[in-house]
């Protein structure tokens, strides 16, 4: 009896707090739906006028991609397993050689096409969305050839792999450290350990025409790529990294109000407003599975 008065009591106290002060009561209630609304406000905010295109992409995305959810080898992926960078491999299918001169200009260029990317992701000196990272160093760990000879280095700055073909003849560094084959982080039998792993190759192919892009890395002509190294924009390398993490092509399509964008093969040759929101709105979706 002594314990069903006090809690009667409790609840009269309540209660006349809430019968002095309604405003009060009416604010606390209001005050976690409106804090989530601002949060929610600030994750996601695109232009106005891009609000009714992502939708229409993202509503194609969600029907046409077959695994949309279920894949795990996004370039997102990719970079959060590494913990906030990612590793290269240079597939050098042609018999030009190389110096190292040329070798570093390749790097150069490599870093800082990925990072045009990753710096959609930025915003106010913070990642978008939680995305965890202002920066996403690339690494390039491997080299490969047909031919050692091609190759006019002798330092051991990166693994060189020469006479490692794939099914079509194509060199390529050892499958025991790509991410494609080991995608479960297992990369024991890796000459070079985890730390040499590749998550993507850069595939230059002499004679190669337009660009190829997937959880792999990009495949575009090894002319091209060379021949565009003092430019600011190499678009077609770029558009192959936006299929890397996810990005649609649209090549029978185009989203309302929409006529320029990388994505859009032939349209634009670097990357647009269009473009950053479209790669935001993916790991928007994606985020989730990290945790996030």
């Amino acid at each position: 009896m002594r314990r069903q008065l006090a809690r009667l009591a409790a609840v009269l106290a309540a209660l006349a707090v809430l019968l002095a002060a309604p405003g009060m009561a009416a604010s606390a209630a209001s005050a976690a739906p409106a804090t989530s609304a601002a949060r929610a406000a600030e994750d996601w905010n695109p232009p106005a006028n891009l609000v009714q295109p992502l939708n229409e992409v993202w509503n194609h995305v969600q029907s046409t991609y077959p695994d949309l959810y279920g894949f795990r080898n996004y370039g997102w992926d990719q970079v959060m397993a590494n913990k906030g960078s990612v590793n290269y491999c240079v597939r050098w299918e042609s018999d030009a050689p190389v110096s190292a001169a040329l070798r570093d200009r390749v790097h150069a260029a490599l870093k800082k096409q990925f990072a045009k990317w990753m710096a959609a992701m930025v915003e106010g000196g913070k990642g978008h969305n939680a995305w965890p990272y202002t920066t996403v160093p690339v690494n390039i760990v491997g080299w490969a050839v047909k031919n050692r000879s091609t190759l006019q280095w002798t330092d051991n700055s990166v693994d060189i792999y020469a006479g490692n073909l794939d099914g079509g003849g194509a060199p390529q560094c050892s499958p025991d450290c790509g991410r494609f084959f080991h995608q479960d982080g297992n990369y024991s039998r890796c000459p070079g350990g985890a730390a040499r792993h590749y998550d993507q190759s850069l595939w230059l192919t002499k004679g190669f025409q337009g660009g190829a892009g997937g959880d792999w890395g990009q495949r575009v002509g090894q002319e091209y790529f060379t021949g565009a190294l003092s430019q600011e924009n190499i678009h077609i390398y770029l558009h192959e990294v936006g299929h890397t993490f996810g990005l649609d092509d649209f090549y029978d399509w185009t989203p309302t109000g929409q006529c320029c964008f990388l994505m859009k093969a032939g349209s634009a040759t670097q990357i647009t407003e269009f473009d950053k929101w479209m790669f935001r709105d993916f790991w928007r979706h994606l985020k989730s599975r990290y945790g996030l």
